[in-house]
C-alpha cells in the first residue's frame, strides 16, 4: 500500500470527521506507551499525527512507505533534531538487529497481506526486552457481528482467518492476531478495545472530546470482550534490556549489510548498492542508480 502523492492528511483527517477516533487512539496509546526511551520507531508514521506523544524520547524514527507523507512530517518537525525521517518497506527494514526500544504501529495493520513477515521484522529489529504497541483492525465487532446475524453480510465475524474486504485492507480475528504476535516472539501484556462510539450518528450529537473521553473508560474492560473495530496491544520482546542500544542505526535493506557514510547517501559495504539521505530524509524505498550504470546492475 503506497500513499505516495495522496492527500492522506487533509482528506482522511482533517475533512473525514475523524476527531473522535484520533483523539481515542491517543488516549490508548498514552496508556500503553512507555513514558521515555532511547530509541522509538513509529512504523507507518505517515505525517508525524502521533508524534508529540513521543516527547520522552531521546530519538524518534518517523519511518513510512511515502516520502511525500514523511515530507509533510519534515515541515512539522524537522526543526527537532531528536527526529528522522525513514523512506522503507516494512517487509525489508532498514533498521539494525536490536535498534530500537520500543515500536509503535497503528492503523498499518490492515494493509498488510503478510503479517508474519512484517512482525519478525520488527521483532528483528527490537531489542530485547523492548515494547512494541500495535493496533489493528478487529472483524469481530459489533455491527459486523449484527450484519451477520441479521444476513446483511456473506463472511463470518467469528471465522478466524483474516478478511479482505478491499484490496490490501484486512480485518482481523482477535484470536488470530495473538496467536502471530505469539509466534514472532512478543508476549501481550495488555490489550485496549478502543472506538466503542464509531458511529455517524454519536459523532454527530455528542462532542468528540466527551465521546473519546467515555471511549477511553470503557477501553480496558472492554478489552475482555473486544467487540470494537479497533483493539490496541503492547507487547514484550523475551530478554533483558541491553546497556546500549546499537551505535549503527541502519542496515542495507537488500542484503542486511553494514552502511557507510558518504555526501547525502549511505553505501553498503557489502552488495554497493546506495541509498539517498539528501534533504535529511533517509530514502530506503529505492536504490540510487550507480553513476554511469542501470539500477539493476548495482552490487553486481
Amino acid at each position: 500500500m503506497d500513499y505516495e502523492g495522496s492527500d492522506y492528511e487533509e482528506r482522511f483527517w482533517a475533512r473525514g470527521g475523524r476527531e473522535y477516533e484520533d483523539r481515542a487512539e491517543r488516549i490508548a496509546l498514552r496508556k500503553l506507551l512507555p513514558p521515555e526511551g532511547r530509541r522509538l520507531v513509529d512504523l507507518g508514521a505517515a505525517f508525524g499525527r502521533l508524534a508529540d506523544l513521543y516527547r520522552g524520547y531521546q530519538q524518534v524514527i518517523l519511518l513510512d512507505y511515502s516520502r511525500s507523507l514523511l515530507r509533510q512530517a519534515q515541515a512539522r518537525l524537522g526543526h527537532d533534531p531528536r527526529f528522522l525521517f525513514v523512506a522503507a518497506n516494512i517487509y525489508h527494514l532498514p533498521l539494525a538487529d536490536g535498534a530500537v526500544d520500543t515500536a509503535v504501529m497503528v492503523r498499518v495493520m490492515h494493509h498488510l497481506a503478510d503479517v508474519p513477515a512484517a512482525l519478525a521484522q520488527i521483532r528483528r529489529a527490537l531489542a530485547p526486552g523492548g515494547v512494541f504497541v500495535a493496533e489493528y483492525a478487529s472483524k469481530r465487532h459489533l455491527k459486523a457481528i449484527a450484519r451477520y446475524a441479521l444476513r446483511r453480510q456473506a463472511w463470518s465475524p467469528f471465522d478466524p482467518e483474516p478478511y479482505e474486504f478491499v484490496p490490501l485492507n484486512f480485518d482481523f480475528h482477535p484470536a488470530w492476531m495473538a496467536q502471530r504476535l505469539q509466534e514472532a516472539g512478543f508476549r501481550v501484556e495488555r490489550e485496549l478495545a478502543v472506538s466503542h462510539f464509531r458511529h455517524p450518528l454519536l459523532k454527530r450529537l455528542v462532542p468528540a472530546g466527551a465521546l473519546a473521553a467515555a471511549d477511553g473508560a470503557v477501553q480496558g474492560v472492554g478489552a475482555l470482550w473486544k467487540l470494537t473495530p479497533s483493539v490496541f496491544v503492547r507487547c514484550r520482546a523475551a530478554g533483558q534490556p541491553p546497556a546500549a542500544l546499537p551505535a549503527d542505526l541502519f542496515r542495507c535493506p537488500r542484503c542486511a549489510g553494514a552502511l557507510a557514510s558518504e555526501p547525502d547517501r549511505l553505501r553498503c559495504v557489502g552488495c554497493g548498492v546506495a541509498w539517498s539521505t539528501a534533504g535529511g530524509l533517509y530514502d530506503f524505498k529505492e536504490p540510487l542508480a550507480p553513476a554511469g550504470g542501470n539500477l539493476s546492475t548495482a552490487g553486481a
